[in-house]
Formats: structure tokens, sequence, C-alpha cells
């Protein structure tokens, strides 16, 4: 969502969305009832709806201490009385106590489960917990109880925001704003959400009208930057990032706004200034210190942009465009050799990036994997089946790509027999489908069985000899034939990221006497494969052993550094 972090704190929740709803003097005219809500253990008992008017009256007049006294000594007598209890999560919330407050809160709920009020500040500390589902239950219940309730339904907005559910939160804020037309809170929420759905042109209108009628509104000036920013008005998103900054100067996501701002401005030392205070909150922050060392480029001060751009890659061998700054640093400097090694580093991994393995179907599938997995592992196959076809459905995805998928699980569970069923049914019913062949084959090269594996591969690159997955499984076919050219050509070829390969890659131009290669592709390896320490030794030393000393000792101290 448009400037609400997905991590929010209980203080800023209830700081934008106050409501003082429990307990109101008022309520003791109708003779108690109302604030007993659900009690029914105590009858509108006088003695104890007097002490809860005195401790509100002592709250009112600036006794919240002696209002909390008393209330405390209420209910050592009378433990589950409902209005003390929620009375005292009011007094809790009031002095700043707010995990007690929320206790207090759900306490409360046990004794009155169909209290609105309760519901409400219940649901707002599960949202600012980050526990979204429960939040959206206890938020709906509210609205079944009070269908108009404004405050109810702000919250029930940002908890479907939060749990990717936009078309609801819309719906729910629209109707927050019918209950509530003249709340500036609203307004700014309803701006927020309207550019999530891509009308920011809408949303920052409501955004500055919020903003008119209440400027300390809390972020404001960072929700309506982050619009000029979608709609790059980078003049406007800077003005307002700036604001936000000044309110509060310690807002890290202000300061990383207003960095990224100056940074499409060329305003590299105002940048530079913005992620140098980012820095001193979070020491490695991997975002903050690129910043800085493409700002560090952009001044001319290339040591320093070579620290930082280095310090990036040790954090995140993977930041590929680090890679594309330090070599524009040493060219700088003059340091010819270095420029040439990180420019071809980094036309190595961007090409990987775009020509990776064609994972785009395990890709879209991971969402339905775990299920499907644990339905296999229960027998049941239809079941595991249907999720595929409903999980695909209005897509090319075909009946026998449901059974190479299940094929697929099946054989990661460890059940052989079931595994080449499903694949073998697949290209029953498609001989052409993809990737049957080639998950057979993986199998037959986890077997020691080299003919096999071949043979399947080929017949996949029969199908399609554009096949990444095959092209690169091909090539290590021919690693473990020691045919070292060839496994070179295919593992090359098919643009793997998969530091295993990447590895017999290495070795292979080892073997054939390309030797750049081989450091390039070992470092490559090192960046995809940092978090495997097995794979690390390997590789060390197989650089130890083709003499590259250096190399070796460089992404040793790496691995060290981190």
């Amino acid at each position: 969502m448009a400037g609400v972090p997905q991590q929010l704190t209980t203080h800023s929740w209830l700081a934008n969305r106050a409501r003082a709803v429990l307990l109101l003097p008022v309520l003791f005219a109708a003779g108690g009832s109302a604030v007993l809500g659900q009690s029914a253990t105590h009858p509108a008992e006088s003695p104890l709806l007097r002490q809860i008017q005195q401790a509100l009256s002592l709250d009112e007049h600036g006794d919240r201490q002696g209002a909390m006294n008393l209330v405390v000594r209420l209910l050592e007598q009378h433990p589950d009385f409902e209005p003390a209890i929620k009375l005292k999560g009011l007094l809790l919330e009031e002095a700043g106590r707010t995990s007690e407050a929320a206790a207090a809160y759900e306490e409360a709920l046990k004794l009155a489960p169909n209290d609105a009020d309760v519901l409400l500040k219940t649901g707002a500390y599960k949202l600012a917990a980050g526990q979204k589902e429960e939040a959206i239950k206890l938020l709906q219940h509210c609205i079944r109880i009070l269908p108009g309730d404004g405050d109810a339904q702000y919250y029930l907005a940002q908890a479907y925001h939060l749990n990717g559910q936009d078309d609801l939160a819309l719906s729910a804020i629209r109707l927050s704003l019918k209950a509530e037309p003249d709340n500036a809170s609203v307004w700014q929420k309803y701006g927020e959400l309207l550019c999530v759905s891509e009308d920011c042109e809408t949303g920052l209108k409501w955004l500055l009208k919020a903003r008119q009628s209440d400027a300390t509104l809390p972020r404001i000036d960072y929700d309506i930057a982050l619009t000029d920013l979608k709609l790059m008005d980078l003049s406007g998103a800077a003005q307002y990032a700036a604001r936000a900054v000044e309110a509060q100067p310690n807002d890290v996501a202000a300061l990383q706004l207003l960095a990224d701002v100056d940074i499409k401005l060329a305003k590299w030392q105002e940048a530079r200034n913005a992620f140098e205070r980012i820095l001193a909150f979070k020491t490695n922050d991997v975002d903050s210190l690129f910043g800085l060392g493409q700002c560090e480029l952009e001044l001319k001060n290339y040591p320093a942009a070579i620290d930082k751009l280095q310090l990036v890659l040790r954090l995140a061998p993977t930041r590929l465009l680090a890679h594309y700054y330090l070599s524009r640093a040493y060219a700088a400097m003059g340091k010819t050799d270095d420029a040439h090694h990180e420019a071809a580093l980094h036309q190595l991994m961007m090409e990987q990036m775009t020509f990776v393995r064609s994972v785009e179907s395990e890709g879209s599938e991971s969402p339905i994997t775990p299920k499907a997995s644990q339905l296999l592992a229960e027998h049941r196959e239809e079941d595991a089946l249907q999720l595929y076809r409903n999980h695909f459905k209005g897509t090319a995805a075909t009946l026998a790509d449901a059974y190479v998928f299940i094929g697929k699980l099946y054989l990661g569970l460890g059940d052989r027999e079931d595994g080449l069923r499903s694949l073998h049914h697949a290209l029953e019913i498609q001989p052409t489908v993809r990737g049957a062949h080639t998950y057979e084959g993986i199998l037959s090269l986890k077997l020691g069985d080299l003919s096999g594996a071949e043979s399947q591969f080929k017949a996949e690159l029969a199908n399609d000899p554009n096949y990444q997955t095959a092209i690169a499984e091909m090539g290590e076919v021919r690693y473990h034939q020691e045919r070292w050219s060839d496994a070179a050509d295919q593992l090359a070829k098919s643009r793997t990221m998969t530091p295993e390969l990447l590895y017999m890659l290495c070795d292979s131009y080892f073997h054939v006497g390309k030797i750049a290669d081989a450091d390039l592709t070992a470092e490559t390896a090192a960046a995809y494969g940092r978090n495997n320490p097995e794979l690390m030794k390997g590789l060390l030393d197989l650089l130890q052993r083709n003499g590259q000393a250096d190399l070796e000792q460089r992404l040793s101290a790496n691995l060290k550094q981190e």
C-alpha cells in the first residue's frame, strides 16, 4: 500500500484512529445496562457502577493512577466484571502500555464475545501485531453487530489490504467514508487505497484534501510523496518527502523515499546525506549502501564508491548493478583490468538473469506445492490433481502438465514408482508435454544411469530445443562423462544459475584451459551458492587445485566477513 509499511506498530495505529468508546458516563443514565454489556454475572449493581463512575471521573480530572488503583481493587473483588476490565484496558492504552491494554481487551472479549467496542479494540490490536486473519474475523464480527461503524470499516479496510484483498479493502474504506464523511484520516486511507488500485490521480486528490484538513495526520506527507513519485512528479515527491523527514527525522522509510527521489533528480549530495542518515540506524542496509556507492561514484569519490560497492557484494553477491558501478569506478581510476573484470562479470550474470532456466511453471506452481505434496503423502492424488487444475484454471496448462507436476512431487517424496507412473501417463496424454522426460532423466542421473539420463534429455530437447532445464542437465551428463568441452558448451548455453551446475561449468572450463571464463564462473557460483558450505568448500578447493590462489583467498575472505 502506498505509504503504509507492512509492519505497523500498535502506537501508530491507535494514534491514527484513537476512539474513546468505553464506559462513557452518559451510559449510566440508562441504569447501567449498556455499560455492563454481556457481563451476566453481575446485574446492574449500583455499588459497582458507582466505583466505575468514580474511576472515570478520576481519569477525566487527570488522576489516571488513582483511577487505575480503584479499578485494580474492584477487579480483586470481582475479577470477571467486564466493564472494569474494559476500563483497565482503556487506562493502560492511555498510559501507552499497549501490550497490557491488548491483553485486557482480550480478557474482556472472553467474557463478552459480542461487545462491539471490545471487538473493535481487539481487532485493531491484532492488526497492529500482524495477525491479519484474526483481525479480519473480529472486525467482521464487530460490523455484523454495528454495520455502520466507520472505525471498524476503517480497520477492516487496512486488514484486507495487508491480506492482499484490495477490492474488499476499497469497499470497506468507502463504507467508512460513508459513515464518517468529514473524517480526514478516512480521506487519507481512501487516497492510499485508491493509489494501490492504480487510480493515483484520484488518490492524490483525497490525500491533499486530508492534509489540508489536518496537516498533523501521521505519515500524510510521506503518503503524498509516494503518490507523487508514482505519478512521476519528482519535484512534488521531493517536497513532501522532505516535509515527512522534517516531521519525523528518524523515520527510515521517509529517509529512504527522500533518497530515492534525490537519486532520480541526480541530486547526489542530498541523496548521499539521506543514505548516510539511514545507515546510522541500519548499519548494513544493502539498499542504502548501494545507493551511497552510486552517489560516491557520481560525486567522483571513487575509492569511497569502490569500498561501499564491494561491501554490497559481500552482503548481497547477486546485486548485479554493483558490478557495473564498480567497473565504472575502476575505469575512472585507470584500473583497466579490474574494470574489464567487473564489466564481464556483470554481463555474464545479466545474461543468466535474462536467459534463466525455464522454471516459469515451477515458479507459478510454488504456492500449491506444499499442499499438493501433503495430499500425495495422504494418498489423495485426485485431490492434488484438482488443486493443480483449479490453480491454473484459465491458463494454457493441460492435464498432461498436471501429471508432470504430480510426478515431480512424487519423486521429491521418494516415491519412484508413482512418480514414473505419473510422468509416463503425462506422455501418453501429450507426447510433447514439457518436463516429463527431463524429470525422468534427473532421476536416472541420481541413480547413476548416465545412458538413461542422456536418452531422456535428448527426447526432451527433440520436443523443445530451448528448454533450459534439459540443456543444463545434458551438460551435467557430459560433465560426468568427462566430456569437458561439451559439458562447458551445454552448461554455458543453459545460462544456469544453479550453484552446483556452475561449479561443474567452472571445472569444465579449467579442463579445457579457459581460465578467465572459469574465474568468472567461480565468482558467479560463489554469489549464488554462498549459503551452501559444502559447495563453497568444494569451489575453493577447485580454485586452489587450479592455481587460482588469489581468487580463492578473496572469496574465502568474503565468506569470513559475512
